[in-house]
């Protein structure tokens, strides 16, 4: 039987190990470890599973106020968020217990980024359905698929030399989908906060202009999102905003759910208010039909393109993710916590 958890002594639980390799840790002496690995958990197991760990780890897991209760968590010291994000983890509950929470910032930055332009293209051609009808024989039987393509207006789709590229967002996974967008040749314009009037760098690090939200959201044809989850930021894009973009605007979601009220997406596809939108976030996850507007009936006719809160994965990432897994429990023990966010 394993030790309970002391000073010396701390139990690792991994909630979604599928999503992080389990390296070993090198803890100073006389401090020693043992782990428990979930490959995934679900809320009705939570308090069970988490009752005697003094560290836990985690990907996009829902940690509430309950949870970080000395009743449910007795022994909790340490938090690794095995991602950038912290939104699903009640900051304010670990500062008022004193349990620290790590994240992994900057570990996915180029494979998220490439999969925002992966989504762009996939819905900017429409490639899921061009892709299904001609699996489906469609292409014999119409003569030519041509039309699929075509906007609301009748005009075939954009060139990345003619798209404006707005970028909501200039943190790492921002600053490098602009790169990758002024490498296609596409003009980008990076986006002010919503609630600032001024066009500068004060908004954010580094030196590039910044254009005023509201213009961006009118000038841009294709739009990314690229911003983590705050109360500032949450139904960030909803009517009024798509109401003001060009109908031939592509929306691209790789922040988190709940920047971009589904509800109002969904009616703005339907109405032709832009051309397509795609999404590899949802507001409830795992998301399916019962959950989300954005899935329900009637939305598989509309250019939206869904995937599942992937963007991040890829070799490279896991490979980050766990070293600096790794290194956060490892600083932590040894009294130098590393990459800290409360």
């Amino acid at each position: 039987m394993d030790p309970q958890p002391s000073m010396n002594h701390h139990h690792v639980v991994f909630l979604q190990g599928d999503f992080v390799q389990a390296l070993d840790m090198e803890l100073p002496p006389p401090q020693t470890y043992t782990k428990t690995i979930y490959p995934q958990t679900s809320l009705a197991d939570l308090h069970d599973r988490v009752r005697d760990a003094s560290v836990l780890v985690l990907s996009a897991l829902r940690i509430d106020a309950t949870t970080l209760s000395p009743e449910i968590t007795p022994h909790l010291k340490l938090i690794v968020a095995v991602a950038a994000g912290t939104d699903c983890i009640d900051l304010d509950a670990c500062r008022k217990r004193g349990i620290v929470v790590s994240n992994c910032p900057s570990a996915n930055t180029s494979t998220v980024s490439e999969h925002a332009m992966g989504l762009y293209f996939m819905t900017r051609r429409r490639m899921a359905s061009l892709n299904a009808q001609t699996r489906a024989g469609e292409w014999p039987r119409q003569k030519t698929l041509m039309y699929q393509m075509l906007e609301k207006d009748g005009t075939p789709p954009l060139t990345c030399q003619e798209e404006v590229a707005g970028i909501i967002g200039n943190g790492s996974v921002g600053k490098m989908i602009a790169n990758m967008a002024r490498g296609l040749g596409m003009k980008v314009l990076i986006s002010s906060r919503k609630s600032s009037e001024i066009s500068s760098a004060q908004n954010g690090s580094g030196n590039e202009e910044r254009t005023p939200f509201d213009t961006v959201i009118r000038q841009s044809t294709v739009l990314f999102i690229a911003v983590p989850l705050s109360s500032s930021t949450r139904d960030l894009i909803s009517t009024p905003e798509l109401e003001a973009m060009s109908p031939h605007t592509v929306l691209v979601n790789v922040s988190r759910g709940g920047i971009v009220d589904e509800e109002a997406l969904v009616k703005a596809l339907r109405q032709g208010k832009l051309s397509g939108a795609a999404t590899d976030v949802f507001y409830k996850e795992p998301a399916g039909p019962d959950s989300s507007p954005l899935l329900k009936e009637g939305t598989e006719d509309l250019n939206l393109v869904v995937t599942p809160h992937l963007a991040w994965l890829s070799r490279r990432t896991v490979n980050t993710y766990s070293q600096l897994l790794k290194k956060a429990v490892e600083g932590w023990a040894r009294g130098e916590p590393i990459n800290v966010v409360c």
